[in-house]
């Protein structure tokens, strides 16, 4: 796959379709992949990758990419076209000056969880569909591939791409991802279970803004948590209550809009269940009002942004809350 896409943007280039390629570069360390732009062919050759460690979605830095002068190839993996699609339904991004190219995903690889298995010095990682090969620096390590697969994607909403020009393999469908098993769990608890599942949680919060600066949906040119004006513009949390103001602050602001790529989660280096919250918000919505999804058309309006004689009456969600 990886040979096949270099080819193809190296295609674009060389026509003039594009003058620049967005995609994934290897980091410091082999399992640590990071977005990059590619502007020539040497470059694409040399750093370019793709493949089971490639995880992070790419839409958000499309924002400030498709105002620059030219056409940037954009590789985005299904569920990063929905990012895409709510962007553009937000004119958050210009649309036509990026080319889409859909590519298939498979499960992604989470490093965190190798090192969790007590495996460290990492160089490479194979994988034969069933069992991942670890080379490190003190050997090869071997675990099944179903213990080190990244949490995002073991809910995954689908194959399916939502927005492309044009697209690399088949595409693929949707399928019933059970995401909202967890949420039912903690819906059926006690409301002082839920408050102590987290305060144990919001608590190991560091304020890194990780999860909102990865966050597609958060596109605020100044975050009122970076506004000295707000009177909350700190960093680290000063007691407990700010602990949890964050995060569910911010989980309303995307409500609606929150596509749930799991972004949030996979940065965040306390390892904080957080697009829980969103997926929360997500399933209230599509009970409350229908189902919808964010993203899932550039045209599409979310039910807290409009109006209908039919809409919920705060009764109907006191008496809802309380079951």
């Amino acid at each position: 796959m990886q040979e096949a896409m270099i080819k193809r943007a190296k295609e674009l280039l060389a026509e003039g379709i594009v003058n620049r390629v967005i995609g994934w570069k290897r980091g410091e360390f082999a399992y640590d992949s990071t977005p990059a732009i590619f502007e020539t062919p040497e470059e694409l050759e040399r750093d370019f990758v793709y493949d089971d460690l490639t995880a992070s979605n790419l839409s958000k830095y499309l924002i400030k990419e498709s105002r620059k002068a030219g056409k940037i190839l954009a590789f985005l993996k299904p569920c990063d076209t929905y990012s895409l699609n709510q962007l553009t339904c937000e004119h958050r991004v210009i649309r036509e000056n990026i080319h889409v190219i859909g590519i298939p995903c498979d499960p992604k690889i989470d490093a965190e969880k190798i090192k969790a298995k007590g495996i460290s010095g990492i160089l490479g990682i194979k994988n034969d569909g069933v069992d991942l090969t670890i080379d490190t620096i003190y050997g090869k390590e071997s675990m099944p591939v179903s213990e080190a697969i990244m949490e995002k994607c073991l809910s995954c909403k689908g194959k399916k791409h939502v927005t492309y020009d044009e697209l690399i393999g088949e595409d693929g469908e949707l399928c019933d991802s059970g995401r909202f098993d967890m949420v039912a769990e903690l819906e059926a608890m006690t409301a002082q279970e839920r408050y102590d599942f987290w305060r144990s949680q919001l608590s190991k919060c560091i304020r890194c803004n990780a999860c909102r600066n990865v966050c597609p949906a958060c596109t605020c040119e100044k975050c009122v948590f970076d506004n000295d004006a707000s009177g909350i513009a700190n960093k680290a949390a000063a007691d407990s209550f700010e602990e949890n103001m964050f995060h569910i602050i911010r989980a309303f602001h995307v409500a609606g809009r929150c596509t749930d790529c799991g972004e949030c989660s996979r940065v965040c280096p306390q390892n904080i269940p957080l697009h829980m919250l969103n997926r929360k918000f997500i399933k209230d919505i599509n009970e409350l009002y229908g189902t919808y999804q964010a993203g899932e058309k550039p045209d599409s309006v979310s039910p807290l942004t409009s109006y209908t004689l039919d809409d919920c009456e705060a009764s109907i969600v006191h008496e809802r809350g309380t079951e």
